[in-house]
C-alpha cells in the first residue's frame, strides 16, 4: 500500500515531467509571443484612442466660463484642466488647487492660457452674451461685443450690435479674400511674366552670340510693370475697404479692443448655441482644417498643403521605387549567378533595412541636391545662378531620398514572392517555347505582382511617416505654393512642400506657444494615421483584385 509519502513524491515526478514536456514544446514561448502581442494590442489600442478622443474634441465649441477674482478683475475663458490640493502626511500644503483657463487675448494679455488659485475663484457662470472670436492672427478673443464701427462712426450697439456684426462681416471677409487673390493669382502671374523676361534678358547675354531685341523685351517688361502697379493699387483699394468695418470689443478686465471684421474666421456665442448649431460648428472647422491653409504659426488653420505634400511625395516615392526595386531582385534571383557575390549583395540590402533614416537623408542632400541637382542648375539654369532651381532641397530628391530608403523591402518582398512561383509553371512556359525574358515578363511577373505589391504597400507605410530624411532634402514649416499648378510644367517637382510627418513636429516641438499648439499635434497625427491607413488600403485592394486575375497554384 502506497504511503503519502510516495503519493507525494509520484505527483511531484509527475509535474515536473509535465513542465519538461511543456518547455520541450516550446509552450512557454507560444505564451510569451501570445502575451506580447496582446500587450502590443493594447498599447497600440490605448494610443489610438488618446489621439482621437483628443484630437476630434478639438473642434467642438465648449461653453465659456466666467468667475470672479477676489480683489482682481474677473477672467472668462474655457476650462481646460484642473490640479488638487496636494498635502504630506503632516497635513503641510504642498500644492495648491488651480484651474486652468483658455482664457484667449494672447494680444492683450501676452498668453492663451491661465492658471489661477482655486480659492481666489467664485460664482462661476456662463453668461450667453459672452462672444469667441476665431481670429487671423493673436488667436481667439474672448469678451463682449460693445458695437460695430464704419469708418470710425458707430453702425451698430447693444442688441443691434451681433446682428450687425454678422452681417458686415460676410461683406469684409469677401472684399478680403477678393484682394487676397488679386495678390496670389493676377499679381503672382505678372511678376512670373517680368521675371521671365529679365531671365531670357540675362541668358541672352550670358550665350554672347545670342540675337535678342533688347528694346522690344524692355518695352514688355514696361509693360508688366505698370500691370502690375495697377493691380496692386485695386488690391490696396479693396483691403482698405475690407478694413473699414471694425468690431468694438470689451474683455473681462475691462480692456477695449478693435477687431476689423475682415480678420474674424468666425464669430459665435458658445453659450447660446443649440446642438445643432454646434454640430454645424464642427463640421465647418473639420472641413476648414482638412482644406484650409495654416495660420498663427500652424497652430490653427488647416492642413491642406502638408495633406498634398504628403500624399504626392508617397505617391512619387512609390513610382521611383517599384521599378528599381522589382528589376533588382529579379536580376538576383532569375539572371545573376548564385555565389558569393550574390550572398554578399543580399547581406548588403538587409543590412540597408537597419540604417537610420538620417544618414539616407545626408546621403539624398549631398548626391541628389549638391551633385545632381547643382549640375541641372550648371547646365539648364545659369541665367538663375546664384539661387538654386534643382540645387536645393525640393520634393523630388526627398521622394528619391525616401525611395532609397524603402528600395530593400521592395527587393526582399519582390524576391520571395518570385520564389513562391512554381517551377512546373515556369517548366511549362519553356517547354512551349517561350524565351527566358517572355517566360518572366509573361509568367513569372504577374504571379508575382501581389508579392511585389505586399512590398510596395510596406515601402509606403514606412516612408510617408518618415520624416528626418526630409528635414534636409526639401521639406519647409509653410510652403506659400503647392508643387503643382496652371503653368508649365505643371508639376514642380524642383519646389520645396510641407509634411503631415514634420508637421507635427514643427507644432509640437517648435512652437512658441505649447499649450496652443496640443490640440493641432492631435489632430494632425490623427490625419496622417487616417491617409497612411487609406494609402494602404488602396494598394491592398489593388493587389487583391490582380491576386484574383492571376491566381495560380502559388497562391
Amino acid at each position: 500500500m502506497a504511503t503519502p509519502a510516495s503519493k507525494a513524491s509520484s505527483s511531484s515526478l509527475t509535474a515536473s515531467g509535465g513542465i519538461g514536456r511543456s518547455l520541450r514544446r516550446g509552450e512557454h514561448l507560444l505564451w510569451l509571443s501570445g502575451s506580447a502581442l496582446a500587450l502590443a494590442f493594447l498599447l497600440i489600442a490605448g494610443l489610438l484612442v488618446l489621439v482621437i478622443t483628443s484630437g476630434a474634441a478639438h473642434f467642438w465649441p465648449h461653453p465659456l466660463t466666467m468667475a470672479d477674482r477676489a480683489g482682481k478683475p474677473p477672467v472668462i475663458g474655457i476650462l481646460t484642466n484642473e490640479q488638487e490640493e496636494k498635502r504630506d502626511v503632516e497635513g503641510n500644503v504642498l500644492k495648491t488647487a488651480q484651474v486652468q483657463f483658455k482664457a484667449g487675448n494672447r494680444d492683450l494679455n501676452g498668453f492663451d492660457f491661465v492658471w489661477v488659485q482655486a480659492a481666489e475663484l467664485a460664482n462661476f457662470r456662463t453668461p450667453p452674451e459672452i462672444v469667441a472670436l476665431e481670429r487671423q492672427e493673436y488667436g481667439d478673443f474672448y469678451g463682449f461685443l460693445d458695437a460695430v464701427e464704419h469708418r470710425g462712426q458707430v453702425i451698430a450697439q447693444g442688441a443691434e450690435a451681433w446682428p450687425a456684426l454678422q452681417r458686415e462681416r460676410e461683406g469684409a471677409r469677401a472684399l478680403a479674400a477678393q484682394a487676397r487673390r488679386l495678390q496670389k493669382d493676377d499679381i503672382g502671374e505678372v511678376n512670373m511674366l517680368m521675371e521671365r523676361e529679365r531671365l531670357r534678358l540675362r541668358r541672352a547675354k550670358l550665350d554672347g552670340g545670342a540675337k535678342i531685341n533688347s528694346a522690344e523685351a524692355e518695352a514688355k517688361l514696361a509693360a508688366h510693370h505698370a500691370e502690375y502697379e495697377r493691380l496692386r493699387g485695386e488690391s490696396d483699394r479693396l483691403a482698405a475697404q475690407a478694413a473699414e468695418y471694425v468690431a468694438v470689443m470689451r474683455s473681462a478686465e475691462g480692456q477695449t479692443k478693435k477687431v476689423r471684421l475682415a480678420d474674424i474666421v468666425r464669430a459665435f456665442r458658445p453659450n447660446q448655441m443649440t446642438t445643432t448649431e454646434k454640430w454645424g460648428h464642427y463640421f465647418s472647422r473639420a472641413a476648414e482644417f482638412v482644406y484650409g491653409e495654416p495660420r498663427e504659426s500652424n497652430t490653427e488653420g488647416g492642413v491642406w498643403p502638408a495633406i498634398f505634400g504628403t500624399v504626392m511625395m508617397t505617391i512619387i516615392m512609390s513610382i521611383a521605387v517599384t521599378p528599381f526595386g522589382v528589376i533588382a531582385a529579379f536580376y538576383l534571383r532569375e539572371y545573376a549567378r548564385q555565389g558569393p557575390v550574390v550572398r554578399m549583395v543580399r547581406i548588403a540590402i538587409n543590412n540597408l533595412a537597419g540604417v537610420p533614416s538620417i544618414v539616407f537623408g545626408v546621403f539624398g542632400l549631398g548626391f541628389f541636391v549638391y551633385f545632381i541637382g547643382g549640375g541641372i542648375d550648371r547646365m539648364f539654369y545659369p541665367e538663375l545662378l546664384p539661387t538654386p532651381t534643382f540645387g536645393t532641397g525640393g520634393i523630388l530628391w526627398a521622394s528619391l531620398t525616401l525611395a532609397l530608403l524603402t528600395v530593400p523591402v521592395v527587393i526582399v518582398a519582390t524576391e520571395e514572392s518570385i520564389a513562391a512561383v512554381p517551377r512546373g509553371t515556369r517548366e511549362g512556359s519553356l517547354a512551349l517555347g517561350a524565351s527566358k525574358f517572355q517566360t518572366i515578363c509573361n509568367v513569372v511577373l504577374p504571379a508575382s505582382v501581389p508579392g511585389i505589391l505586399t512590398g510596395v504597400i510596406l515601402a509606403m507605410a514606412r516612408g510617408a511617416g518618415e520624416v528626418a530624411p526630409l528635414m534636409i532634402t526639401g521639406v519647409v514649416k509653410l510652403a506659400p505654393e503647392l508643387p503643382i499648378d496652371g503653368h508649365w510644367p505643371l508639376l514642380h517637382l524642383d519646389r520645396k512642400f510641407m509634411h503631415l510627418g514634420f508637421h507635427i513636429y514643427d507644432v509640437g516641438f517648435q512652437s512658441p506657444n505649447i499649450e496652443a499648439a496640443k490640440p493641432m499635434v492631435y489632430t494632425t497625427t490623427l490625419l496622417l494615421i487616417v491617409i497612411i491607413i487609406l494609402l494602404n488600403l488602396a494598394a491592398i485592394r489593388l493587389r487583391d483584385r490582380i491576386r484574383k486575375k492571376y491566381q495560380t497554384g502559388a497562391f
